[in-house]
């Protein structure tokens, strides 16, 4: 789970992981379009990956999100361009919802990784010969507990420890709690009224 002060600062995410395999996948397919159509995020946890898991389940195998060695697990460890394709939020915050804490890939899309800080997730990159061993721990040794370290920036499984990276600028969001707006919205807020009633005044 992820170690956050009153402060909204993540310094830290431990948990164990979870190996979901594939280059390019969408947010179309971490959250299918036909559930868009709420007007708040509650419940969206309910459809990630809806599409892939009953297709797994039609051929009788098992989604990574399913299997039982991945439950209460928070790391998602992913290939190339994860979450590519459209700005939906819906994709980040229904796996946010679904318990998962942060996300280790080869690279994300650009306008994913960013709405993943807005929920608090972070995204971290590592080359595919370190996300390929964090897979294959995850197959043969699911229960090793996975510490993301966003002030060094490595990722430790086990006895070892491999180096991630993540833009200095998403990094110090993290570090210093500015990941989350909303106390600044609503700090902002009196400003905000007494710049109304200003405008209002002006043109009577």
């Amino acid at each position: 789970m992820a170690n956050q002060s009153n402060d909204r600062r993540i310094l830290r995410v431990a948990g164990r992981g979870i190996a979901l395999r594939g280059d390019d996948i969408d947010t179309d397919q971490i959250l299918p379009s036909r559930f868009l159509t709420a007007v708040t995020f509650r419940g969206m946890e309910a459809h990630v990956f809806a599409d892939a898991r009953a297709a797994a389940r039609a051929e009788g195998q098992v989604h990574p999100l399913d299997d039982p060695k991945s439950a209460g697990a928070g790391l998602l460890v992913v290939n190339r361009n994860f979450g590519c394709g459209s700005s939906r939020e819906h994709a980040p915050q229904g796996l946010h919802r679904s318990g998962i804490t942060a996300l280790i890939g080869e690279s994300f899309g650009e306008i994913f990784a960013g709405n993943c800080v807005a929920v608090g997730m972070p995204c971290v990159q590592a080359d595919a010969a370190t996300i390929a061993a964090l897979q294959h721990l995850h197959a043969t040794a699911p229960q090793t507990t996975l510490t993301l370290d966003l002030e060094v920036l490595t990722l430790t499984a086990g006895d070892r420890v491999f180096p991630v990276t993540l833009a200095a600028g998403r990094q110090r969001q993290f570090l210093d709690g500015t990941w989350d707006s909303t106390p600044y919205l609503l700090a902002a807020g009196p400003a905000i009224e007494q710049t109304l009633a200003e405008v209002q005044a002006l043109h009577g």
